[in-house]
């Protein structure tokens, strides 16, 4: 081609020239449109249709969102890691994508997932914790639950949480709350389950810190004795009776003489199977309340709040003892002849029967 007078393209050439840019511009708009269209389709469209089943997603803490696109991509939830990554990057979220685990269901895209991980919509359970139960009895709960067990251990043998209500405490015995939680699925559910079980206790004692000093208890006094009318009574309207009982005998220097401390010291042991027999009684342990006079070391379990407050606010009795009458109630007395004659009422007619 040789340039028309003046050096300038001829028409012809100019023509060819227009429709070259023309047809590369049009290629790079094809081909960004088909790249649009690709990343919406990876990114917007759903991954996860609705009716499909769950998916489970596990995201460990201090997960990458690199790390998290591999287990998309291993889900089938992302043609590549990369793509996952990009949008992480492209909207500056890739270090606040919440652990734990995840049921992802439909319809749902990359995005959305994304979005999940964001909120942190982990699945979460109820967990009730019944009134009385031991660490050790917690932590079964909490495993049944899928919670890792010796990171709840951990947890629950500092006594951190308490030590400004109870310096002697060793553990978490007794301040873990019973009440029902929403546990949320994530590794860190064990620990704080036992910082929200503890805060709870703090929550209920709190308020009552006044009128344990006005009796001149101690929260572990409290704590320790309301554990063990919790465990003689599923009765409500017994528990300041039951606990005047003992306070009574703790005055006189009686021993409790309390069933439930001797369960918890064949636990101990690793020697409880169910049944309480005769030579138990002589079990070598603090916990027996039979042999060894006043309060055993420390809690027996969790009590709830009835008990707590019956503790610090006894019924006026001088009763000293009390008898099961095998219907879920109990007889009270006042001298050792009227505790035998009930006995005999009550268990020895049974045992004969």
């Amino acid at each position: 081609m040789s340039p028309s007078p003046g050096g300038r393209p001829r028409p012809v050439a100019r023509r060819r020239w227009v429709r070259r840019v023309g047809l590369s511009a049009l290629v790079l708009t094809v081909l960004a449109g088909a790249a649009w269209a690709a990343w919406w389709y990876e990114t917007s469209w759903p991954k996860i249709a609705e009716g499909d089943p769950p998916v489970r997603l596990v995201v460990p803490a201090g997960a990458s969102a690199d790390t998290i696109a591999r287990q998309l991509h291993a889900l089938g939830l992302a043609r590549h890691p990369l793509t996952f990554r990009l949008l992480a990057r492209s909207r500056g979220v890739g270090g606040k994508l919440k652990a734990g685990e995840y049921a992802l269901s439909g319809p749902l895209s990359l995005e959305g997932i994304m979005d999940v991980l964001l909120r942190g919509d982990v699945v979460r359970r109820e967990l009730t914790v019944p009134e009385g139960r031991s660490l050790d009895e917690i932590a079964g709960l909490v495993a049944a639950e899928g919670m890792d067990l010796e990171t709840f251990r951990a947890a629950a043998r500092d006594p951190t949480p308490v030590r400004d209500l109870d310096p002697l405490a060793p553990d978490l015995e007794g301040y873990l709350f019973p009440d029902t939680y929403d546990v949320p699925q994530s590794p860190d559910a064990p620990r704080a389950l036992v910082r929200r079980m503890a805060l709870r206790f703090r929550e209920v004692v709190g308020p009552e810190l006044p009128r344990i000093a006005e009796r001149g208890l101690t929260v572990r006094t409290v704590v320790t004795l309301a554990s063990i009318v919790e465990l003689e009574t599923a009765q409500p309207s017994e528990r300041p009776r039951i606990a005047a009982v003992f306070l009574n005998r703790l005055e006189k220097g009686m021993p409790l003489q309390t069933d439930p401390s001797i369960i918890y010291a064949l636990k101990m042991a690793g020697r409880w199977d169910g049944d309480i027999r005769k030579p138990d009684f002589d079990i070598d342990s603090p916990y027996n309340t039979y042999r060894r006079a006043g309060l055993p070391p420390g809690p027996l379990g969790s009590p709830g709040r009835e008990s707590i407050l019956a503790v610090i606010e006894p019924a006026p009795t001088k009763e000293l003892y009390f008898v099961s009458r095998n219907d879920g109630t109990h007889e009270f007395s006042e001298t050792l002849d009227a505790h035998n004659r009930a006995v005999t009422r009550y268990q020895r007619r049974r045992a004969t029967s």
